[in-house]
């Protein structure tokens, strides 16, 4: 049985109680990092007086997960296995995603367990979210694709949150602020930590209390969603397009502008309708 365990963010009371009693029955870990996974074992070993010891770590990360799973033996999931990200949920901007679609494709038994997850956490604590929210994780670093997420960012219909570095909160505070200073916005660092700090405000707002503030520490930002955008008379969809009176070639690469397709795909399809 393969489980992919969530871990503590900070406190190390969010862990659950059959998190520690998995761990306890498994003689294998597939870690995001050995040394941070084998530093947690000791601390909740210490922390709750449990045996966690497994024989092996095998590490599964972000550079090395799709050659790994491909020399991946299977019997290894003939007893009790786990997967750890370093902390959080697996998978949820972290690694895990390709080991769900290895055990989906060799039939193997596997749960994903419930636990401390800081997008959601941030979210809840905004007061933003009424229904819907969209979660888009680390942004483009630079150039053209990260001015392309910054743009979805502020005008997305619903909450968006995002993570970000300390070392980069600062610049992404005065990105916001050049798109939409009054663009109201909830930002939180080292949640369920002692210095757990949060607040929330304009863009511009914002910004000005940062400047001088302490920025260490993992941040999440949730940003007002604009219900506006969803309803914008002005927004075209695909079916918009195809009815408008143009040469398949301009209808081509409009659908591929909208959908980050190749034109030819649309051209093949439009000849062929």
């Amino acid at each position: 049985m393969l489980y992919f365990i969530p871990t503590p963010i900070g406190n190390l009371s969010d862990i659950s109680f059959r998190a520690l009693s998995i761990l306890e029955s498994c003689e294998l870990l597939f870690c995001e990092d050995t040394r941070v996974s084998k530093s947690l074992i000791a601390l909740l070993n210490a922390k709750f007086n449990t045996k966690i010891s497994p024989k092996k770590f095998i590490s599964l990360h972000s550079h090395n997960e799709k050659e790994l799973l491909e020399k991946l033996d299977l019997s290894l999931f003939e007893k009790n296995v786990a997967y750890l990200s370093d902390a959080g949920m697996p998978g949820i901007s972290d690694p895990g995603q390709l080991l769900v679609e290895f055990a989906l494709k060799n039939n193997l038994t596997y749960e994903v367990l419930p636990g401390a997850n800081a997008a959601l956490v941030a979210l809840v604590s905004s007061s933003f979210c009424k229904k819907e929210f969209i979660f888009m994780g680390f942004l483009s670093s630079k150039g053209e694709k990260r001015q392309k997420d910054l743009e979805r960012l502020m005008s997305n219909p619903y909450p968006s949150i995002v993570y970000e570095a300390p070392k980069r909160i600062l610049s992404l505070l005065k990105e916001l602020a050049n798109l939409n200073e009054n663009k109201e916005l909830f930002i939180i660092k080292e949640i369920s930590k002692k210095f757990q700090t949060q607040f929330k405000g304009t863009a511009k707002e914002l910004l000005k209390e940062l400047e001088n503030a302490n920025l260490k520490g993992e941040w999440v930002v949730v940003v007002q969603g604009d219900l506006k955008a969803e309803f914008s008379t002005n927004s075209l969809c695909e079916k918009d397009i195809l009815e408008l009176d143009l040469p398949l070639k301009t209808k081509s690469k409009l659908l591929a502008k909208m959908s980050g397709k190749n034109p030819k795909e649309f051209y093949k399809k439009l000849v062929l309708s």
